[in-house]
């Protein structure tokens, strides 16, 4: 008897991983392997010589990270990245997190307007909102240049300007992620918590602050790394609406730098020593996150 509830209990622990093999299988294939080759590739000689046949490829261990540090350039990207990406996180928190608010606040027919509109603005390929967005703030023919009378002023000439024109965008494009579901998450908080809380006298900030907040902690801490992620390895946006990284590069990102460095100077070794080094920061930002939230004892 003992025997067979002990069979029993193995089989039934092994049950789950029979249901995610067919998914793990998939990210193996689609995932581990990229990424060993990705890993590969940053510790080889690999250019165009290698490419086509001409030169053989050669080991040269941690040589392409050596090079790759001892670029100035490297690390004002990486700062400007960093930069770039919390305030396009931030934003987009607090712009999803406001408008999901709002959302418990209004009519059914609002919302029904809200959510459709958020929702194109999700749906719509990142070449074509940037393509948009840049009409918008054109300085011959743009709409925002007329409405404010600013003249022919352009957007993108400026280094601060033209990141702030693609924030606007990239939050656009992001914040109906958060803003669908943190408002989810309202709906599963009790009604009756929040109307005590107002009923105490707190103001729309303090309930927010005081009672959803902590509610809603695990959600929050999904859409903040997914966000992390997300905004930490902008492309399309500043590619398209900066021409390539902006005059000088002035408004380069880790990846715009990376694809310049592999595919623009056909150095691939250093193009995928980049990208490990993006792996590994965005690595250690979620761990470093998940660290704090078990220290305070957070449920995840």
């Amino acid at each position: 008897m003992a025997t067979h509830t002990t069979t029993a209990r193995r089989t039934g622990a092994w049950t789950p991983w029979l249901y995610l093999a067919p998914a793990l299988l998939l990210l193996g294939g689609l995932l581990v392997y990229p990424v060993y080759q990705l890993g590969l590739i940053s510790f080889l000689e690999y250019t165009q010589a290698q490419v086509s046949g001409g030169e053989p490829t050669t080991f040269q261990g941690l040589g392409n990270y050596a090079t790759l540090f001892a670029d100035e350039q490297f690390w004002r990207v990486l700062l400007a990245t960093v930069l770039f990406a919390a305030a396009c996180v931030v934003s987009t928190l607090a712009v999803g997190c406001a408008l999901a608010v709002l959302l418990t606040r209004v009519r059914a027919l609002p919302r029904l307007a809200l959510m459709l509109a958020a929702l194109g603005a999700w749906a719509t390929p990142a070449v074509t909102g940037s393509t948009v967005w840049m009409f918008l703030f054109d300085p011959d023919f743009g709409p925002v240049n007329r409405v404010f009378g600013l003249g022919d002023f352009s957007w993108t000439y400026g280094r601060y300007s033209a990141f702030a024109l693609v924030l606007l965008e990239v939050v656009w494009c992001s914040f109906p992620f958060v803003m669908v579901t943190v408002y989810a998450g309202i709906r599963g908080v009790p009604a009756e918590i929040v109307e005590a809380a107002a009923l105490d006298g707190a103001s729309q900030w303090r309930i927010w602050r005081s009672v959803l907040a902590p509610m809603l902690r695990p959600i929050l801490l999904v859409v903040t790394v997914q966000s992390v992620i997300w905004d930490f390895k902008v492309f399309t946006q500043i590619y398209v609406m900066t021409n390539g990284g902006g005059i000088a590069g002035q408004n380069l990102v880790l990846n715009v730098y990376a694809y310049q460095k592999a595919f623009a100077s056909s150095q691939y070794s250093l193009g995928s020593a980049i990208g490990v080094v993006m792996l590994l920061i965005l690595l250690a930002v979620t761990l470093g996150y998940l660290r704090i939230l078990r220290r305070r004892g957070e449920e995840l």
